[in-house]
């Protein structure tokens, strides 16, 4: 059974850090590129970054360029996402999923096969 894992999500002040892990199990997810989504409440899910199996390729949404970092660990089949200057509107539940190819830098939700179920980040100002 392929799993997604998420964990690292919790309780931070403004101005914060916090560090995402994505665990997978049950396969390896060679050649797949890796996401992270988040969906804030009443809003959708919306994307936040990528990054290709090798790592030389990320992408990021405009709102977190330059404060978040995704990086990934393939031997332990793992992505982090490094999320720095945190603001209360990055409060929500971000997910990771995992997709075999992508377009668009990656923000086409409908192209990631596999999900996890999310892990909650709250952000008080």
């Amino acid at each position: 059974q392929v799993q997604l894992v998420e964990s690292g999500g919790g309780l931070v002040q403004a101005g914060g850090s916090l560090r995402l892990s994505c665990a997978a199990s049950g396969r390896t997810f060679r050649n797949y590129v890796k996401g992270w989504f988040r969906q804030a409440p009443g809003k959708e899910r919306e994307f936040v970054a990528a990054i290709t199996w090798s790592g030389g390729i990320t992408y990021y949404a405009d709102s977190v360029k330059g404060r978040f970092t995704i990086s990934r660990d393939n031997a332990k089949n793992t992505v982090y996402l490094q999320m720095n200057s945190l603001k209360p509107e990055d409060t929500a539940v971000y997910y990771c999923a995992a997709a075999p190819w992508v377009t668009n830098r990656g923000s086409f939700q409908r192209e990631y096969e596999y999900w996890g179920q999310g892990t909650q980040v709250t952000v008080s100002s």
